[in-house]
């Protein structure tokens, strides 16, 4: 079987638990993988993790210590001469650790016969991999997600340098998959959709008997996933007389500014930012809660949400969703099937929809229970990592 290595900017990271699935599940499914982080977490990984899989990560050094091993390297041969003459000729320029990092992790890659490394994300780690595949000659794929492609950022290796050079391109829904075939046409057959995975058996479904119902929502506090409109539609809520409690699990830039938000709306009994939780302590809050909304938007730059994993855990409780018809949420989320679609920064239209499945729990139990289904028919994580792991061992 192919030796492979996973490479990512940092993990493990609260924000990207879909990648913890899938490296477990690569593990279950017999899948040899090594792992390595270009920057270490900046906090302990969650306590529902599992030992084998964070004492499996190599964690690259810091600045100093890292261009010591370099000329240590260098001194004792163990580098090619193209990646010593590159790193020379690069000296100082922007990005140069990128060069340092493969030079770094080349060496190991071959001691252990690994023929493949794994990037997730369109970023660092991919520009990393494509230095490694420069100086050592082994081949890198990617798993390109959201901003990494919608809004990517200038540098010397540049994204359509990362794409061409990439043996395989795997995105998480078809909207990016087609998104990407239309911008790098020459790479149209090396792309493929494979859907981020959720083991149901971990989320319970909702039991609908919170009194006042509970709205949750769950995301990194940025823009792109609409928090603002969340909170402007409660305070609409709230002046309709309708009682309700909203929890934002999550944490992120916008906090003071969302916080300040909810107390300029006399929001504080109604709406609590709960800060960011562990798995299994977000499946028991979606388990209690009514109603999953988030309301994603599209940044200026470009950035928007792809396919948000929290929808589809939402959907794995048995919950009705309501989102915004963006990228590739209409995946998962069917207006009137298993939840609904607004205009994104709407909060009237958003409000409304609330209100709608709140007064009608009939109807959003049975938009909760289609969900589930859907989310096995679709998001099961067995199947999805097993076409991933085709890709990953495919020459």
């Amino acid at each position: 079987m192919r030796r492979v290595a996973y490479l990512f900017e940092r993990f493990p990271s609260f924000g990207q638990t879909f990648c913890y699935r899938e490296v477990a599940e690569l593990l279950r499914q017999g899948c040899d993988l090594t792992v390595f982080s270009i920057r270490r977490p900046t906090s302990e990984p969650p306590a529902d993790w599992a030992m084998e899989i964070v004492e499996r990560i190599s964690y690259l050094p810091e600045e100093a210590a890292l261009l010591a091993e370099v000329t240590q390297l260098t001194r004792q041969g163990k580098l090619p001469q193209e990646a010593v003459r590159a790193m020379e000729e690069w000296g100082r320029r922007t990005d140069f650790l990128r060069l340092a990092q493969a030079a770094v992790i080349g060496p190991r890659l071959r001691e252990l016969g690994i023929e493949r490394v794994h990037a997730h994300f369109a970023g660092m780690a991919a520009r990393t991999a494509y230095w490694i595949r420069e100086f050592f000659g082994i081949d890198y794929s990617l798993t390109a997600h959201a901003n990494d492609i919608f809004a990517p950022r200038d540098f010397a290796v540049s994204l359509p340098m990362i794409m061409e050079r990439a043996v395989a391109i795997v995105t998480e829904s078809d909207f990016a998959a087609d998104y990407v075939r239309s911008h790098f046409p020459a790479e149209a057959a090396r792309v493929h959709r494979v859907y981020n995975g959720l083991d149901l058996s971990r989320f319970q479904p909702a039991t609908f008997d919170a009194d006042p119902p509970r709205i949750i929502s769950v995301g990194r506090l940025i823009e792109k996933k609409g928090f603002r409109t969340l909170i402007a539609a409660c305070a609409r809520l709230r002046r309709m007389g309708r009682a309700f409690h909203c929890e934002i699990i999550g944490d992120g830039p916008l906090h003071e500014e969302l916080s300040a938000q909810i107390q300029a709306h006399g929001l504080r009994e109604n709406v609590v930012l709960a800060g960011p939780l562990a798995q299994a302590d977000v499946a028991a809050r979606m388990a209690a809660a009514t109603l999953f909304v988030l309301p994603c938007t599209r940044e200026l730059d470009g950035g928007m949400d792809n396919l948000p994993t929290v929808i589809m855990e939402a959907m794995a409780s048995g919950l009705p969703v309501i989102s915004t018809p963006i990228a590739g949420v209409p995946e998962m989320v069917e207006a009137d099937v298993t939840g609904a679609l607004v205009p994104p920064d709407d909060p009237i239209a958003l409000a409304d929809a609330i209100t709608a499945l709140l007064t009608e729990p009939a109807r959003a139990r049975r938009f909760g229970a289609r969900g589930r289904e859907r989310a096995a028919e679709k998001f099961s994580i067995e199947p999805n990592v097993m076409a991933l792991r085709e890709i990953l061992q495919r020459l």
